[in-house]
């Protein structure tokens, strides 16, 4: 177990948490979530050792290894496959290991003999995230994982992770991959951190429940505050009544008040339409185009109004290169591409923010995007995207990768459209930003056409899919789902045919399931140890913070016989809590060897 004791964290004078206090039990998978700012990074720094806590301290089991996605990579092999092969724990070090994961990742055979530094950033970010997964560390920290994959790489990052034999933290802001994952949430909100079993929607909801509670609470209290003050105000000069005036004035200060929770600022999306009559807004046809050898050839499809068409498959295939040829940033071989002449397009491309202006300011950005040189909804837009006030005066080139996203989406939401052109449109939003995305795209009334990884936009918005799947190029009409059931990734229908190849010896089946028995015989009396220890921790913990208050109290009015016994009794327990997390790492450590011992044994079977 890992404890997390009354740690605080603070840059440049701004309090990102304090007094946060929470436990990582073994084969937990813990979701981290906040807003952008709140600090889950700084938090996977602490928890990596990277950066030291101002307060409290993180204990750690004896001999315990973390491992943390760094993003300033060194390599030192010469090919790729060496790279994670030197990874692999132990001395045989199988390059068929390394070569499963890396194809995973979306690796294709002739990278994996590339050196890492001719690779791009993004394969580079996947090459240190296949270094750190096939170390195998005890806590695994991983920071948006999915920035740098495609969708088969994201769905085999997901069932790799639901296997993960150790702990986990790991932030994203792809709702449905989370939820999919974890089995605990833990939430920084309000410069408080808090840990819960369960989805991330049961810890948004509770906060939302708790929040509404405390608000409804602090009105009633400041009502009766106000009679009560209203009450002393008018009896306290009558003598028949003084003394109830007084005892309400005691009674008064008594009553602590509460501060009203500070609005926290959201991003606002509406994107305006553009009425049309059309019912065809974009047609496609016979569409190629490719660099040295074709990414897409014949390709034909239409784009209705209501309708949102998915363009998915792997990175490198040819998705963003397909909506900057429909933009008319890339001329196509062959083809035609035909826009009513009711059509109002907006784009939204990764390249697009190497267009803004580095001198300009967020307000005139926007303004450029507006039919009329309009200041006022300039800065309603600019409001929109967290850029109140005088933060639109700011030029763009000061602004962050994620600021100068936003940026783009304001420059969309500043004129009205009926086809929406978005290439990978979450990129740098946090969760609560990219539900609220999600939400607006859903009642946008006109066509899109959508360039994404993340499954929830999917399955809420398409209704047909372009798939750039292991280099053929197709068109689907129907749900995602429905894909899936009919269709499917290549890699993961090889993956159950080498699963159903090899789990299919009868004989194989029952030393499996023998070894299964004696795993559960000999590990379930100390996994209940386990939990027996972590429950007398837990109690320990409470009565420790109760006699520290103790003793506090005693200190201020001087009471020095009950300083004499808090701090005899407070003693005590410090060291019984001692001897229960000596016994817990110990067990720990013993459970996790057996784990891994019966682990080989099911797979040598």
């Amino acid at each position: 177990m890992i404890a997390v004791e009354n740690i605080a964290k603070s840059y440049g004078g701004q309090k990102l948490f304090s007094e946060a206090s929470f436990t990582i039990h073994p084969r937990e998978r813990i979701g981290l979530c906040g807003r952008n700012g709140s600090g889950k990074t700084t938090l996977l720094r602490l928890l990596s050792g990277e950066e030291e806590v101002d307060e409290g301290r993180i204990v750690f089991p004896r001999d315990y290894r973390v491992g943390y996605l760094k993003q300033h990579l060194v390599w030192r092999e010469k090919t790729v496959l060496d790279e994670v092969r030197q990874h692999i724990p132990g001395e045989e070090k199988p390059a068929y290991e390394a070569e499963k994961l890396l194809h995973g990742l979306g690796f294709t055979h002739e990278m994996v003999g590339l050196s890492p530094l001719v690779l791009s950033s993004g394969y580079q970010m996947r090459l240190a995230l296949a270094c750190v997964l096939i170390s195998k560390p005890d806590l695994l920290l991983l920071d948006e994982p999915t920035n740098y994959l495609d969708i088969l790489s994201i769905r085999f990052l997901k069932n790799l992770l639901l296997g993960w034999k150790g702990e986990l933290v790991i932030i994203s802001h792809d709702r449905d991959f989370l939820d999919e994952v974890i089995t605990h949430t833990l939430y920084i909100h309000r410069q408080r951190i808090r840990k819960m079993e369960g989805k991330t929607e049961k810890m948004y909801n509770q906060i939302a429940l708790e929040e509404e509670v405390y608000e409804k609470t602090r009105i009633h209290e400041e009502k009766k505050r106000q009679q009560i003050e209203l009450f002393i105000s008018r009896f306290r000069a009558k003598a028949r009544l003084a003394s109830q005036a007084k005892s309400r004035q005691r009674m008064l200060a008594k009553i602590e008040r509460k501060e009203k929770l500070e609005k926290l600022p959201e991003l606002e999306f509406h994107f305006p339409y553009a009425e049309t009559s059309a019912k065809i807004l974009l047609e496609i046809e016979g569409l190629s185009f490719g660099y040295e050898k074709p990414l897409f050839e014949n390709l034909s499809f239409r784009v209705e109004k209501g309708e949102c068409v998915a363009v998915v498959g792997r990175n490198g295939q040819g998705k963003t290169t397909l909506l900057e040829v429909i933009q008319g940033y890339k001329t196509p071989w062959r083809g035609k591409i035909t826009y009513h002449p009711q059509a109002r397009v907006q784009y939204f491309g990764q390249t697009e923010v190497e267009r803004l202006h580095p001198e300009n300011t967020i307000e005139e950005e926007i303004m450029n995007s507006l039919g009329e040189r309009n200041r006022t909804q300039a800065r309603t837009i600019a409001g929109a995207m967290l850029f109140e006030g005088s933060l639109a005066e700011k030029p763009i080139r000061v602004l962050s990768g994620g600021e100068r996203y936003r940026v783009l989406l304001g420059k969309i939401l500043a004129k009205p459209s009926n086809l929406l052109l978005l290439d990978e449109p979450t990129n740098h939003l946090d969760m609560e930003a990219t539900d609220a995305l999600l939400a607006a795209l859903d009642q946008f009334p006109g066509g899109i056409v959508l360039v994404t990884h993340n499954e929830a936009f999917l399955r809420v918005l398409a209704t047909k899919f372009v798939i750039f799947n292991e280099g053929r190029v197709q068109v689907f009409e129907g749900t995602y789902d429905d894909f899936l059931e009919k269709i499917g990734w290549e890699w993961e229908a090889e993956e159950k045919r080498a699963f159903s190849s090899g789990t299919s010896q009868k004989t194989n089946r029952q030393k499996r399931a023998e070894i299964v028995q004696e795993k559960s015989k000999v590990l379930k009396p100390l996994q209940q140890r386990l939990t027996q220890l972590e429950k007398e921790i837990s109690e320990l913990e409470e009565e420790k913070n109760r006699l520290t208050t103790l003793l506090l109290e005693a200190s201020v009015v001087s009471d020095g016989e009950r300083i004499r016994v808090y701090g005899v009794s407070l003693k005590q327990v410090e060291r019984t809590l001692e001897e229960r997390y000596e016994a817990y790492y110990t067990l720990a450590s013993e459970v996790e060897e057996k784990e891994k011992e019966y682990e080989w044994r099911l797979k040598e079977a």
